[in-house]
Parts: C-alpha cells; structure tokens; sequence
C-alpha cells in the first residue's frame, strides 16, 4: 500500500573494510542513481572530515555529479557545516549548483564540526585564534545573499546580484540534533530536519520548533522531517545480522576509535565478546532493522513520534550489495514506484 511519506536518502558515503574512499564514493553515485529510479524523493550528502570510516568531507564536490546523473531526484547536502566556511562562498557555490540543475538542489546547512576539534581547527583559513562561535550571523548572512537582501549600507549588499545561478536558487534546510537547532530553524522560517540517528530524542525539540516557527519566503508554514537509520532485507533475522557491522561501529565510536566499516562476521564476534545483544539498540542510537514490514512500521512510528512527513533513511552496512537491496525493499513496502 502506498504510505503519503516522502522517502529520502542520506548518504555518508561509509567505507568498507577492504574498500577506499574512491569506491565508497562511486558507491554513492550508484545508489543515487538506484534512489533516482526508485521514487526516492531527495538525496543529501554528508559532510565529515578526517575519519576512515566516511568518505564524504565535500557535498558541494559531490551534488553537481549527481545531479548530472540523475533524472528527477533533488540533490542536496545533508549538509554544509558552515562554521567551516564563508556564507558568500557558500551562497556562490549552491547558486552555480541551482543554475545547473534548476529545481533540484537542496542546502542543508548545520553547525556541528563533522570532525575533532583538531581537524576543525586545520580546516581555518586564519589559525591565530579559534574561529569564533557566531552560527546565527552566518545563517542570516547566506539566507541575505540568497534572497539579494543585504540592508543597503551594508559593505557585501551588491553582491547577492552577482550569484552566479540567479535566477534559480536551492531549496534551504537547517539541520540538528540539539533543541538549539530547532529554535533558529523556528526563528528564520526554515524548513528543519531532524538527525534522529544521532540523538533519538528529539520529537519535543520538532513540537517547539512547530510551535514557535515563524512564517518566511522560504516556507511560510513549518517544514519538519526527520533522519532515521534503518536497514530492511528479507527477513528480521537476515536485518539484524547485517546490523552488526553499524552495532559495532556506534559501539566504538562511543569509546573514541573510529575505524572502517567491518564485515558482519568480524562484527558478530565483538558483539559477542562485548555480550552485546543484536537486538539491542547502539549506545545512545536508533537502528531500525528488520523485514520490510518491520522497517516500515519503524519508520511509520518515528514519523508519527516527529510530526513528519518526510523521513530521510541513513543504511551503514559492509556490503553495497545489501544497502542497495534495503533502499530497494523499503521503496516497495512504500509504494514509492
């Protein structure tokens, strides 16, 4: 039966042990283009530097490729940590993308690092001091180059006319998983999207921002989704065997080492090792595993839980294989052809 959510990918572009960073991102080009054929609605890129296990440190890099190879599917980031970056570069680069694909780009904006604060610190332009914790002004600032609404004196006002893609422009999100998050999203009049697969806690930060949202060009009612990560095959059984390998990941990322993506058998034995159930939950996640049915009323209740009418799937398994046939199982339990 066909289900009135909208389905979305995220991709963190995962690496596989045993595989590269340049196989991980041709894997993400050929789930793209699989997301495009299944009715997929969009397909955001993560943004996370310096680990091994993610090859994803660029979206911008990333959106125009997939764009280029794929049919109806918005292409967007999921997203673009902007402490990293200047708001007109962010601004000019999402505009270029808007004029090549019209109607189909998406920016995703958020604020954490995607890294260590070392790695965020080797990410500055100017390293004299600590770049300074100033989010709100550079939201404010990409959101007036993108609308050509910069006040009159101010120093940058001209340049909003000069973007590139003008007259097309992408569609903009703020992205969280903090209740600050959902008050500025509230407060500009953003569409918000909810990162439940990392803190799956935040329907009361969605209800706030329902509440407190204030009507804009952007979106002049609230936009909320959520992000879940889910994993679908055959059957219960089969879903939460190919789990293990994310189990062991989150398991290790709690205790500070990061490490590439480890086959399921690997991943069987240090749950066991670590008397760690497979039907558990990660420490401190959501997993949504199981048979189609299963995945679809666990995706169902979140949607539910966030007052969401789009849900954006993260899948984190060893074998490509087995994150294309989820994306695919899941799209048929939907309807979504």
């Amino acid at each position: 039966m066909t289900s009135p959510l909208r389905l979305s990918v995220l991709d963190q572009s995962p690496i596989s042990e045993g595989s590269s960073g340049g196989e991980a991102l041709r894997n993400t080009l050929d789930l793209a283009q699989l997301a495009d054929a299944l009715g997929y609605h969009r397909y955001w890129l993560a943004e996370h530097h310096a680990t091994p296990m993610l090859a994803g440190a660029s979206p911008e890099a990333m959106i125009g490729v997939l764009a280029s190879q794929t049919r109806r599917i918005r292409v967007g980031s999921g997203g673009v940590m902007l402490p990293h970056y200047s708001p007109f570069k962010v601004a000019e680069t999402f505009s270029m993308l808007s004029g090549f694909a019209p109607g189909r780009i998406d920016l995703g904006l958020g604020r954490a690092p995607g890294s260590d604060g070392r790695t965020a610190y080797a990410l500055q332009r100017d390293r004299r001091a600590a770049a300074p914790d100033d989010f709100p002004e550079q939201l404010a600032e990409v959101i007036a180059y993108l609308d050509d609404a910069l006040p009159a004196d101010h120093p940058f006002a001209p340049l909003g006319a000069t973007l590139p893609g003008r007259p097309e422009r992408p569609q903009l999100w703020l992205l969280g998983s903090s209740a600050q998050s959902g008050l500025w999203a509230a407060e500009v009049g953003l569409p918000y999207m909810f990162a439940d697969f990392i803190s799956p806690t935040g329907a009361a930060v969605v209800q706030r921002y329902l509440g407190d949202f204030r009507p804009s060009a952007h979106a002049p009612q609230p936009v909320p989704a959520v992000a879940v990560a889910a994993i679908a095959a055959e059957t219960d059984a089969e879903a939460l065997h190919l789990s293990a390998s994310a189990r062991m990941v989150f398991t290790l990322f709690r205790q500070g080492k990061l490490i590439r993506v480890p086959p399921v058998a690997d991943a069987l034995a240090f749950l066991a090792a670590e008397s760690r159930p497979l039907d558990a939950p990660p420490p401190g996640r959501r997993l949504i595993a199981g048979s189609p049915a299963t995945v679809r009323a666990g995706i169902e209740a979140v949607a539910a839980d966030y007052g969401a009418q789009e849900v954006m799937i993260v899948t984190i398994v060893h074998d490509h294989q087995a994150r294309r046939r989820s994306y695919e199982l899941i799209a048929e339990e939907f309807g979504l052809m």
